[in-house]
């Protein structure tokens, strides 16, 4: 399949132009990987320069001014050295990722991944296949990082058999699963997580303030379906008639296909989504029995307060399960993949599902290599102390302004934003920014539920624009497998339609929700009454 330019380069609107541009100077970048390298020299350079300078701001609950690490001494340069090989194997998203695809590689060269494509497509209208994608993308959430390793390669697919341009596939998928980060029918492990750093952050001012899980889980229920409308309308009317001109040259033996299904393959289909109802129905009974091994098991005796504390702060795992989601999306991939392979008549032996993990892995292998430079920026970048200046600085100048409370939120999300582009992971993020902006904001009268809200909006707008985001490198290695020569820029020329829609309709969204008073969630609420001082009337 290959697609040739329809319009005129002269003829292009304004909107198509700009992309083009913003595609051939991000091409124009080197490899991401050398980037990173990059990254890692600036950042080392940037120490030694300002760790002499003397900064006054503080961190909430310390006394301490924040301080610049000198990362380039021969002291740090063997600390860097000794810890090279457990900040790559300790990098979340490498084990996520690999885990995942081994059940991932095994389904797919079973054929049953693309037996239920096959079969979704006979019941899915083509011009309702881009919501379709976002959707799943969205609720894809509820299982950790799935989206980024099943959804969007299979997006791909999907819009490639059907005769549209398979990464505008990737582009819907990738902005329902990234930029959508925080919209969700469903609950998912984010909330909790964000929630007991939201409610640190609050306890500096209120010692017994506590955060509920679901506090925006009205709002993010809500967004969801903002998301979807949003980026249908981008991928159809801009994105799609812009890769027009981008022509479909990969290697057509490495491309995904959607083959005509056989008896067998129906049967095989059948029996093994049967399957995938049983390991539910098991997973169920196992985790609802009474005292079942995959609840949290609180301790007795005098550890229980210090328990409750820490699991409030999300330092403990509420339960097994939680901390089980990329096995158990492995065994769900591996066992259909494992019915289908020999009742389809794709597998002979146990050697061709080994054969199907080591495909998967042999496509990982440039990611690989992202991952590990990647991984090295971000830990020296959180060493040197940039990341805490920088935040602490933005939250200082919106204080500053004493500005409504509708302009502090739109700062947040400002500020949210810009700090994304230079740190991907959403908890980091909040971790250094909740002991900033909560208190700040509770002292004028914002409640706590609010200011999570308004992060969320800005940790997942600009997520599907900055190669700082840990799966940007993943989700280019999929371009690549349809048009060779995908980098940085087409990726990032693709993507910021989405993620400046996201960010204007999103806020606005935001200020309308919060103009109705439709509470944000469960415990949601919008102001913090600020204690009178002691003895005052």
């Amino acid at each position: 399949m290959s697609q040739s330019p329809e319009t005129p380069k002269a003829k292009r609107s304004p909107i198509v132009a700009f992309l083009d541009l913003i595609e051939w100077l991000g091409n124009k970048l080197p490899d991401p990987a050398v980037l990173f390298v990059g990254g890692i020299l600036l950042v080392w350079v940037l120490s030694a320069v300002c760790s002499p300078i003397p900064f006054t701001e503080t961190l909430p609950g310390q006394k301490d001014p924040i301080r610049i690490v000198n990362l380039l001494t021969l002291e740090k340069f063997a600390d860097f050295l000794a810890k090279m090989t457990e900040h790559f194997v300790g990098f979340h998203p490498l084990g996520v990722v690999l885990v995942a695809m081994l059940g991932v590689g095994v389904a797919e060269h079973s054929g049953f991944i693309n037996a239920v494509l096959k079969t979704m497509l006979t019941f899915t209208p083509k011009a309702l296949l881009t919501p379709m994608v976002i959707f799943v993308a969205i609720i894809s959430h509820t299982a950790a990082d799935a989206g980024y390793v099943v959804v969007i390669p299979l997006a791909g697919v999907i819009f490639y058999a059907v005769g549209r341009h398979p990464l505008a596939g990737i582009a819907a998928a990738f902005a329902g699963v990234s930029g959508g980060f925080s919209a969700n029918f469903v609950p998912s492990g984010i909330d909790p997580l964000l929630a007991g750093l939201t409610t640190s952050g609050a306890r500096l001012v209120d010692e017994a303030y506590i955060v509920n899980p679901l506090c925006n889980w009205y709002f993010t229920a809500c967004s969801s379906l903002l998301i979807m409308i949003i980026g249908w309308g981008i991928t159809d009317y801009i994105i799609e008639p812009k890769l027009k001109s981008s022509i479909v040259d990969g290697d057509p033996n490495e491309m995904p296909k959607l083959p005509e299904l056989s008896r067998r393959d129906q049967l095989g289909m059948v029996l093994a989504l049967l399957s995938v109802v049983i390991c539910f129905g098991l997973l169920t009974w196992w985790a609802l029995m009474p005292e079942s091994s995959l609840q949290a098991k609180p301790p007795a005796g005098e550890e229980w307060a210090l328990y409750q504390r820490l699991t409030s702060l999300n330092k403990v795992a509420p339960a097994r399960l939680m901390g089980s989601i990329v096995p158990l999306i492995f065994i769900f991939f591996l066992i259909p993949g494992i019915v289908h392979g020999f009742v389809s008549g794709t597998f002979k032996t146990h050697r061709d599902a080994i054969k199907g993990m080591s495909k998967a892995m042999e496509s990982m292998g440039y990611y690989l290599v992202l991952v590990f430079f990647a991984a090295l920026f971000i830990a020296s970048f959180g060493e040197s102390g940039f990341g805490a200046l920088l935040a602490v600085k933005g939250a200082g100048i919106l204080k500053s302004m004493n500005a409504s409370p509708s302009v502090t939120i739109a700062g947040v999300i400002l500020i949210s934003t810009t700090v994304n582009l230079l740190i991907g992971s959403a908890s980091a993020k909040w971790a250094m920014l909740s002991p900033i902006f909560v208190p700040m904001l509770m002292l004028l009268g914002i409640s706590p539920e609010l200011a999570q809200a308004a992060y969320r909006i800005g940790d997942s707008s600009t997520n599907i624009i900055t190669p700082m985001m840990p799966y940007f490198p993943l989700v280019v290695v999929f371009c690549q497998r349809y048009v060779k020569n995908t980098g940085i820029g087409t990726v990032t020329s693709m993507m910021l339609p989405y993620s400046l829609s996201f960010l204007v309709l999103w806020t606005a969204f935001l200020f309308l929700y919060w103009s109705i008073g439709i509470p944000l969630g469960i415990q949601g609420h919008y102001e913090y009454i600020v204690p009178a001082p002691a003895g005052a009337m």
